[in-house]
């Protein structure tokens, strides 16, 4: 029996955010050790109130396939939503809870970790390949595989960390378990000397590109087809396209394209052919989005639709799937001052409003300030007068109370605002059915799950740390697409990758386009 443990340390960064990520906010959100991981892991909900199977779902599956070989050991799951920076007290203490939890198992023969790829800490460089490097520290030279979102960011150092390395390959995600198999099949094979897998990878100098991303549309659909088909064919063991978090805080930020094959020139190929796809593919910029203005006239325009089910506004510039604070009043003062008439649902995250709210009863009127007071640098507190219409308390949200002010209904929350599933609001007693605007503080997945209420979507662009031009006051090594004229990507790919020596290749300096 070969013995391999499996782990998630996970939280997508924006490095705009000056909401710091603590480990209170990793235990509420989701921590399950031993026993209880596999469990989890194996009958589900791996990742309560979002994931029935996830990652090390299928990992657990993998390593079921061959039971008679394969024992699965389980460590630790830790997972927060997207948000700030980690703490370093908050990084230190997940990084010590893995290794302890590895240093416990015994002996291991492989080591399947997911992280997200974006995770950012303070006053940490590379923060996921130090925890990689802890890794190894601790287990010695086992095989160690690495799942990523699409979004994650590759390194040099990350690469050369582990033995392999595989990301999502939908957007919206949806394909969590099957990353999770996919990683598992590649240890199991190693463990069990079956394979000896080698990897390529290239780094492009670019942040946005591809249009909305979406898998299957155009025009990043031949680029995710292009991946399944090398797959399929056996040309290699995996591929990968990661599309970058753009406001993750890395001077080597960019998109990225890996491959991993047993004969190296197949790799290669791959690795490149999929980087030059992406590259031809940067013009194509994410659509621009209207103003809350145009947004809510559209919305008054939709009758039919309306009466059908809801629009849906999604809120680009403050997105908590992101990382955003989601504490944002710009969208929110519009609609109370312009959407007249259009029963509206919509959420602010603000802690201190809720513990003054707390003690009100239920039906009492009251007036106070919502939102701004996280990052206070892109909104102000909204004066509002309404009726408490609920008080409720619910995992990783902690509590919230819902606000009935004239035609809006605000769900006011204590921990991150996630609204990207109907639960969000049904669980609070809003139906969705009922409402002519729904607002989300997401870019994708809400796609999905809204399905049957949505009937017409705008993203609405105001002012906050999701908003793409915003990712341009980051530091980068060099210019960067589209911020820059960046005219070829070999050359950066060449010095992130280790190629050339940093002297050889000067970097040309950045142009002034503040975010």
């Amino acid at each position: 029996m070969k013995r391999i443990a499996f782990a998630r340390v996970m939280q997508e960064t924006n490095a705009l955010s000056p909401v710091p990520t603590e480990l209170a906010d990793f235990d509420a959100s989701h921590r399950l050790v031993g026993e209880e991981l596999l469990r989890a892991a194996s009958d589900g909900p791996e990742v309560a109130g979002f994931f029935k199977r996830a990652e090390l779902a299928g990992f657990v599956q993998a390593a079921r396939a061959r039971r008679s070989e394969i024992e699965p050991v389980p460590i630790l799951s830790a997972w927060a939503s997207s948000g700030g920076p980690l703490s370093p007290a908050c990084f230190d203490a997940l990084e010590a809870r893995l290794v302890e939890g590895l240093r416990a198992a015994g002996p291991l023969d492989a080591v399947y970790l997911a992280l997200h790829g974006a995770m950012g800490v303070l006053g940490v460089a590379d923060c996921e390949t130090r925890l990689l490097r802890s890794v190894r520290a601790a287990v010695g030279g086992v095989p160690l595989v690495v799942s990523h979102d699409l979004h994650g960011n590759l390194t040099r150092a990350r690469v050369e960390a582990c033995d392999a390395l595989v990301a999502y390959q939908t957007n919206p995600h949806r394909d969590h378990a099957r990353i999770g198999r996919k990683a598992g099949a590649l240890a199991i094979g190693m463990a069990l000397g079956e394979l000896r897998p080698v990897t390529a990878w290239r780094s492009l100098p670019m942040i946005l590109g591809g249009g909305k991303t979406i898998d299957f549309l155009a025009p990043m659909r031949p680029v995710f087809r292009r991946m399944r088909r090398a797959e399929k064919s056996g040309e290699v063991l995996a591929a990968s396209t990661l599309m970058v978090h753009p406001w993750n805080d890395d001077p080597g930020l960019g998109w990225s394209t890996l491959a991993i094959a047993e004969h190296r020139a197949d790799a290669e190929r791959v690795a490149d052919e999929l980087a030059e796809m992406c590259w031809e593919r940067r013009h194509e910029q994410p659509p621009a989005f209207p103003g809350p203005t145009e947004a809510i006239a559209t919305a008054r325009r939709a009758r039919v639709r309306r009466k059908l089910g809801c629009v849906m506004m999604a809120d680009a510039s403050d997105v908590v799937t992101a990382g955003a604070p989601g504490d944002s009043t710009h969208l929110l003062r519009a609609l109370l001052a312009e959407g007249g008439g259009l029963l509206t649902y919509a959420a602010v995250r603000d802690p201190a409003a809720v513990t003054e709210l707390w003690p009100r009863a239920v039906g009492e009127v009251v007036e106070l300030a919502i939102g701004g007071g996280l990052d206070p640098a892109r909104s102000t507190p909204l004066p509002v007068r309404g009726t408490i219409a609920g008080k409720h308390e619910r995992h990783g949200f902690l509590r919230s109370i819902v606000l009935a002010v004239e035609h809006l209904r605000i769900v006011i929350v204590e921990g991150p605002a996630m609204v990207m599933r109907p639960s969000f609001y049904t669980e609070v007693g809003l139906d969705p059915w009922r409402a002519d605007v729904v607002v989300v503080k997401n870019f994708f997945p809400f796609l999905m799950f809204f399905l049957p209420y949505n009937r017409k979507t705008l993203f609405v662009h105001t002012r906050g740390a999701t908003d793409f031009d915003a990712a341009f006051a980051l530091t980068f090594d060099g210019p960067v697409h589209p911020r820059d004229e960046v005219g070829e990507w070999r050359s950066r790919d060449a010095l992130r990758r280790g190629l050339v020596p940093l002297a050889a290749t000067p970097i040309v300096a950045q142009s002034a386009t503040p975010g």
